[in-house]
């Protein structure tokens, strides 16, 4: 899937089990180390089953945050590396901050057969309903998010 840079926030949305998750303690940030990763997969999870979100798509939130994590700490000169979960009736937004510039926007690239990394962000275009980069409002550094639909049936 091609990044939407202008896709709307998912905001407030007229339920109140929707405004419930908004209002739920859906920020977390760890330093930007490799051990911050598995830290941070841990925490999405345990937001997202209590906010009652299908099995699946806790899986594939878990394995896009992994993946935006990962690339925060390896590719940027982030001290911190944050995420913001919100969850409506139909989607879950993960937003992941980091606060320090890469030499290259982040794209989804194709690697060669041999290559053991690279493939990340094309999984999170698969796993997405959307997905892009956009500036973080502290000015330094930059938000990369990703929409995941909930609410299927598990397989």
């Amino acid at each position: 899937m091609v990044p939407s840079h202008d896709a709307p926030s998912l905001g407030r949305c007229g339920s109140p089990l929707a405004a419930r998750r908004e209002d739920a303690s859906g920020f977390f940030q760890f330093p930007a180390l490799n051990t911050s990763v598995a830290q941070a997969r841990s925490r999405v999870l345990a937001q997202l089953r209590e906010w009652g979100v299908d099995e699946v798509a806790c899986d594939d939130a878990r394995l896009v945050v992994s993946e935006l994590f990962t690339n925060a700490v390896r590719h940027t000169d982030s001290e911190r590396v944050s995420c913001q979960l919100r969850v409506d009736e139909a989607h879950v937004r993960i937003e992941v901050a980091d606060e320090g510039h890469a030499p290259t926007e982040p794209r989804a690239r194709r690697s060669g057969a041999d290559e053991e990394s690279g493939r990340g962000l094309l999984l999170v275009g698969v796993l997405s309903r959307a997905w892009g980069v956009r500036p973080d409002t502290g000015g330094r550094g930059r938000v990369v998010w990703a929409e995941l639909p909930h609410g299927r049936p598990a397989h």
